[in-house]
């Protein structure tokens, strides 16, 4: 080797576990089928809510959906950017509840995570609910099991999102395409015709009750603001990105705003041009659908990919609160086991947890839709508004170069969205949105609790670094309960003598005679550890073994008990092994101090 020449250390490549590569984190393209269907497939039901709306005000009102559609889509593009600048801001995910964490304070961001909790609960079960109510409309001898249609659905998605979020996205990628293929045939079909093709539904006349004024068109603008729940979602899931992750989710935003914003304005227009009013039975895009395609095979075939993906649309809250329960464990507002992933990249406690609050609430109201909605897009739109004020707070801090333009536009989208959540609540508190009113703070009010208890046990447990050095050890006892002469026996001794020099086995019997031949055969076998024999006419194991603990655990010295727990070479075969040892171990645990060792001995054979 010559001067100059440094030496290289080659260091060896460890291959990754499943769930460490990139393989399973999202493309920009998966985060749509695996994030954005919930956004996506709003176009199902946010222009009808808009009519339903104005209806009340008579045809000559409905004139408006076009101008409220064109509001909502600059709406949705302000949202948009926002988020964007959230990923960059925010890239460890979150979105507006680390937004108001850094920006707004502690008591914000428990209303965003709370608010946000609420609303991807509720974008499982109207989702679900919605899938099969549309999917009971087409074939009529489903009406009866909708409840056993939605829980299906809810597992099916769940066990999904367990394998993986990457395999979600797999998974509902061609779902999404044929989505959005049916939606823009229908679009540009729809502009080609003068005319519809077919008319679908019964005439519902609509009748003037109220007259138009600014409160509703106001209600109306809120109403289809619907369409806007789940663009928060990839602001929440950044980091089950691949990396450049940040990169990646606003690629990902940008394309979702791009395809909604063509979605919603494209469907707008078709209303406006065909005179589109509420119709009995069907939906407003399935008389869109009707109008373009008549009622042949492409008006059925477009209908049920539409129920399908307005079932699938659940995933998008699969995909985001798993990721948020996570963040709020790590600030120890969550219990600690929501952070944990196994090994992909699957925060698992978190989406069974959600499986299970949305399982409870389509059980609860019978997956009623109509019970649903009034509860919906009230959090998300809190969430909306969290964002982008603290954005504007965030710009004021910061100063970079045009922060004031980014402020003004952040500004106008949290009053905006704020006007919407307040319109909203007041619109749809009677008919339901008490309940999230009534929630929101209960959740903030647990979130506090377990933030103050783990704070109490940090304390306590003086976790700052400050502690003393540990003492100087003192002379420790080993416990082993027995029971046979065995190896069994003979393995958890060994283990016993590795830990101490002083071991005692303990064994407990029903009548003396069985005491006296068990201390035969153990001098016969003769382990070189002392052996104590306690005799237990009521044939109980744990007391008798706990009261001897508590007398042994009497001083200064350490005890530690020894249990060895038999591990079948099957898992189906544990129940079927003697489960005194948890038993023993759980009642020492609940009732002493001492140190409690459980060592697995693992059969090979049957």
């Amino acid at each position: 080797m010559g001067y100059g020449t440094a030496s290289k250390k080659l260091v060896p490549r460890v291959p990754h576990r499943h769930g460490e590569g990139e393989k399973d984190h999202l493309t920009s393209f998966g985060g749509l089928a695996a994030l954005s269907l919930d956004a996506l497939s709003s176009v199902a039901y946010g222009p009808e809510a808009i009519l339903l709306v104005l209806a009340v005000a008579g045809t000559s009102a409905l004139r408006l959906t076009l101008p409220i559609t064109i509001a909502i889509t600059v709406l949705l593009a302000v949202l948009v950017v926002s988020y964007c600048q959230v990923i960059a801001v925010h890239p460890d995910g979150g979105g507006a509840y680390a937004v108001g964490k850094k920006d707004l304070g502690g008591t914000v961001s428990l209303l965003a995570a709370a608010s946000l909790v609420v609303d991807y609960v509720l974008t499982v079960a109207v989702s679900l609910a919605a899938g099969a109510a549309s999917l009971a409309s087409v074939f009529p001898s489903l009406a009866h099991h909708i409840l056993g249609m939605t829980l299906l659905g809810l597992v099916l998605i769940a066990g999904i999102n367990l394998w993986g979020v990457a395999e979600s996205a797999r998974a509902f990628m061609v779902p999404m395409l044929l989505f959005l293929g049916a939606v823009f045939a229908v679009i540009g079909a729809g502009l080609f015709r003068t005319h519809p093709a077919a008319v679908v539904g019964t005439a519902a006349p609509v009748h003037a009750v109220e007259a138009v004024s600014v409160l509703l068109v106001l209600k109306a603008f809120a109403a289809g603001c619907s369409a806007l729940t789940g663009i928060e979602a990839i602001a929440n899931g950044v980091p089950t990105f691949r990396e450049p992750r940040a990169e990646r989710a606003q690629r990902t935003e940008l394309m979702l705003g791009g395809l909604l914003a063509a979605m919603l304005l494209g469907l707008g227009v078709l209303i406006h041009r065909q005179h589109v009013a509420p119709r009995g039975g069907v939906t407003v895009l399935a008389q869109l659908t009707a109008g373009s395609f008549g009622t042949g095979w492409a008006y059925y075939a477009t209908n049920i990919i539409v129920t399908l993906i307005l079932a699938l649309a659940a995933n998008t809250s699969f995909g985001g609160l798993p990721v948020l329960m996570s963040l709020l464990s790590r600030d120890n507002r969550l219990p600690h086991l929501f952070g944990l992933r196994a090994e992909r990249p699957v925060y698992r406690y978190g989406v069974v947890a959600l499986a299970l609050l949305a399982g409870l609430l389509l059980t609860a109201v019978h997956a009623a839709t109509d019970r649903l909605i009034p509860l919906y897009a009230i959090g998300v739109f809190i969430g909306f508004t969290i964002s982008q004020t603290g954005l504007v707070r965030h710009w004021f801090g910061e100063r970079p170069p045009r922060w004031r333009l980014r402020a003004a536009l952040n500004g106008t989208g949290a009053a905006l969205t704020g006007l919407a959540a307040v319109v909203f609540i007041m619109t749809k508190f009677a008919s339901g949105a008490w309940v999230v009113v009534i929630t929101v703070p209960a959740l903030m009010l647990l979130f506090a609790r377990i933030q103050s208890y783990y704070t109490a046990v940090g304390r306590e447990l003086d976790l700052s670094g400050t502690s003393t050095p540990p003492l100087t050890p003192t002379r420790s006892l080993v416990i082993v309960p027995v029971g046979s002469v065995s190896k069994l026996t003979e393995h958890a001794l060994y283990a016993a003598r590795s830990l101490a020099d002083d071991v005692v086995a303990v064994s407990v019997w029903p009548d003396p005679g069985q005491c006296s031949q068990f201390r035969d055969a153990w001098d016969r076998w003769d382990p070189g550890v002392r052996l104590e024999t306690l005799v237990s006419p009521h044939r109980s194991l744990v007391h008798p073994m706990v009261a001897y603990v508590r007398q042994a655990a009497e001083g200064s010295r350490q005890v530690a008990v020894l249990i060895v727990e038999v591990q079948p070479h099957r898992w189906r075969y544990r129940i079927l092994q003697n489960q005194r040892g948890l038993l023993l171990a759980a009642v020492l645990r609940a009732s002493t101090d001492v140190v409690i060792c459980t060592i697995p001995y693992r059969l090979t054979s049957r």
